[in-house]
């Protein structure tokens, strides 16, 4: 008989989504999150920074200038990394020596006109607005390119640059590298079993339940099964929906809310404005029916113990496969036990760990 434990033992996770594998270790770290929880300083910062060149009516490179909007409001990058009149050429000089040429946009969306907020400390109204514009800019952008890809670096620990509430959405000509795989896999399960593949995985995760951190009536986050960042979640709506521009009011509403609650869950496991890459998968705009995908958002946080311990894709990870010692179980049950209500509105002297 076997003494095999998951919760306890080495082993690997499949992730059907990208057809790759994580190392889990668990017996590494059983409780990640002993001992004392440093928190970063952060330095307050104000309503409106005249010095920021996203906040209203201030300048951007090249001199163009913000209007003094009051939503959430997007513009073309001005140092965009996609152009939109790139002469589409391919190149193959033999198979080991490739290039293609790519045409697209790249697009910043100021989340709000305060510099002080981020997404957690925005009203549901607000992020509702920021959802309608995400919705708005895929449609417009689908008729164009092959791939939209909505996302958001927050903190300067995942490369962002102005603390100023802000995401980006790039597209593209061409089918990236993730997406490329999410599509395969998706469309291979379709085939195999006639199903959706994040709709049954969504059904198995409802009935097990340990790996959920919040949901309502429209949407579910949890930590998939075979997370790779600490504290990463997937957040899935509960029907077949292929792109965000198909929810109707009431899924957006609600989509609202759950970002509101996941995000505030996040800033209070370490006290601190939680650091993050996130991004959304729609179904691509081909030409191919595509009723195998699912719409879906990663989150990607860094952090493993505490406001300044973050967790490094280095050695094993580099050259052989992704590896974690918390495992996605803990995970969740840790974002999942956490305060609703956001540790800023609770007081400097409370902390919400305790």
């Amino acid at each position: 008989m076997s003494n095999f434990n998951i919760k306890e033992n080495p082993h690997r996770r499949f992730n059907p989504l990208t057809g790759e594998w994580v190392l889990v270790s668990p017996h590494r770290t059983k409780r990640p999150w002993q001992g004392k929880m440093e928190k970063e300083s952060e330095a307050k910062r104000p309503e409106y920074d005249p010095t920021c060149y996203l906040c209203p009516g201030n300048e951007r490179a090249g001199g163009v200038s913000n209007p003094k909007y009051t939503d959430a409001f997007v513009f073309t990058n001005d140092f965009a990394a996609l152009l939109p009149d790139t002469d589409i050429v391919v190149e193959k000089e033999n198979p080991l020596i490739q290039a293609e040429q790519i045409r697209g946009t790249s697009r910043v969306i100021c989340f709000s006109p305060r510099h002080d907020l981020t997404l957690p400390e925005m009203e549901t109204s607000q992020i509702l607005k920021v959802i309608e514009l995400w919705k708005k800019e895929l449609a417009e952008l689908g008729e164009k390119y092959t791939w939209v890809q909505i996302f958001e670096n927050k903190g300067a620990i995942m490369g962002c640059s102005n603390p100023h509430p802000h995401g980006q959405i790039w597209a593209g000509s061409s089918l990236p590298n993730e997406a490329r795989k999410e599509d395969y896999h998706q469309k291979e399960y379709f085939e195999k079993y006639k199903n959706v593949l994040l709709m049954d995985y969504l059904q198995y995760e409802l009935k097990a339940e340990e790996r959920i951190v919040v949901k309502n009536e429209n949407w579910v986050a949890l930590v998939p099964f075979w997370a790779v960042w600490p504290f990463e979640v997937i957040l899935l709506p509960m029907t077949h929906v292929k792109r965000m521009n198909d929810l109707n009011e009431k899924q957006s509403e609600s989509l609202a809310a759950i970002l509101k609650s996941l995000t505030i869950k996040y800033d209070n496991l370490f006290n601190i404005s939680f650091p993050y890459t996130m991004g959304w998968h729609n179904a691509p705009f081909t030409k191919n029916n595509n009723d195998y995908w699912q719409l879906h958002a990663h989150f990607y946080p860094p952090l493993l113990r505490s406001a300044t311990i973050r967790k490094f894709m280095v050695g094993y990870e580099m050259l052989s496969e992704a590896q974690r010692d918390i495992t996605p179980e803990q995970a969740a049950e840790r974002l999942r036990d956490l305060p609703d209500i956001h540790y800023k509105m609770k007081g400097d002297s409370e902390t919400v760990h305790e």
